[in-house]
């Protein structure tokens, strides 16, 4: 096993990020790729497609192994147009694999570009598995945010991609990842929540010019427990829903929010399509411990168990404009 890929595996990456690529994908394995069918492809190579062809299964990108895979679709399509996806089943699932109690085996340095992705693209960590359990037992250690960043994938760009969101969040950025950029894209369709989601001990994530007009049920892009994020030049159609909301969601799920919605950057952004009567553009501390979960997470003396608040610190909302 190389240096590299053992520090990946113990959730401690090295510092550098200058891992190697993923070898290309060979004639097989893009034949397997591309093949008509339903279950998940592990992709853990570096995909380019033929202008033309398309990926109908959906996409598993799981654990160190699949460091540095990537895949540029040179316009073709990820997904089947119309069909529902769920948070257990999105198109293009970028996910931590469990090895023990204590470790987990994260993906990095992954690229998507030049791809029509029909559904969701879902990055997940400590609670990849489906089960909350690791999360809320992390949650109540003090070093909590340090440990689910480094169980989280990191370095993901997403660039120039048009997500087409068929029912779940289009943009799901779960727990403790780092360093995810969407830039150049857009997203449409609709949502039963959100289009994006940062969500708790998440950081340093940029979302940069892109055209986001999906159809949600709620606020269009949701900051909450993340820190550090850049949300700048992008277009927002809100459809009447509000923007961009900062908040702390205590107690959900008995999980823990240490890192407070602090130090992002919201700028130079555009909205359009704003409620007539209380538009709400950019919303810093739109929760404020208001939800009935919020006592599920008492006992212990840091992060939202101690401070319902939402205590967003040091945000830059800057040079928006509504049209």
């Amino acid at each position: 096993m190389t240096a590299w890929l053992a520090a990946l595996l113990l959730g401690s990456a090295p510092d550098a990020w200058a891992l190697p690529a993923a070898r290309p994908c060979t004639a097989a394995e893009l034949s397997a790729l591309t093949a008509e069918a339903t279950t998940p492809y592990r992709l853990a190579c570096r995909a380019v497609l033929t202008p033309g062809q398309s990926i109908r299964r959906p996409l598993l990108i799981e654990g160190a192994e699949a460091s540095g895979a990537g895949l540029n679709c040179q316009g073709g399509a990820v997904g089947r147009p119309g069909l529902a996806t769920t948070t257990r089943q999105p198109t293009i699932a970028i996910w931590s694999r469990r090895v023990s109690a204590q470790h987990w085996s994260r993906p990095t340095d992954i690229r998507i570009e030049n791809c029509v992705i029909h559904g969701a693209v879902r990055v997940w960590g400590m609670g990849a598995d489906g089960s909350y359990d690791d999360l809320r037992a992390s949650s109540r250690t003090a070093a909590h945010t340090a440990t689910a960043q480094g169980a989280a994938p990191s370095h993901i760009e997403l660039d120039r991609v048009t997500i087409v969101g068929t029912g779940s969040i289009p943009l799901y950025v779960g727990p403790g990842v780092t360093r995810l950029s969407l830039t150049n894209s857009a997203l449409t369709g609709r949502s039963d929540a959100t289009a994006v989601y940062l969500d708790a001990e998440s950081a340093d994530n940029r979302i940069e010019n892109n055209a986001i007009a999906v159809s949600t049920r709620r606020e269009v892009l949701a900051v909450d427990g993340s820190a550090r994020n850049r949300i700048t030049g992008n277009r927002f159609d809100l459809k009447g829903r509000p923007g961009v909301f900062l908040y702390r969601n205590c107690g959900e799920r008995g999980v823990i929010r240490h890192q407070t919605p602090s130090d992002n950057q919201i700028t130079n952004n555009v909205f359009s399509g704003a409620a007539r009567l209380r538009p709400q553009l950019v919303v810093v501390g739109a929760r404020e411990g208001r939800r009935a979960y919020c006592s599920a997470d008492r006992g212990y003396p840091f992060g939202s168990s101690a401070d319902d608040g939402d205590r967003a610190t040091n945000n830059v909302v800057a040079r928006n404009t509504r049209r």
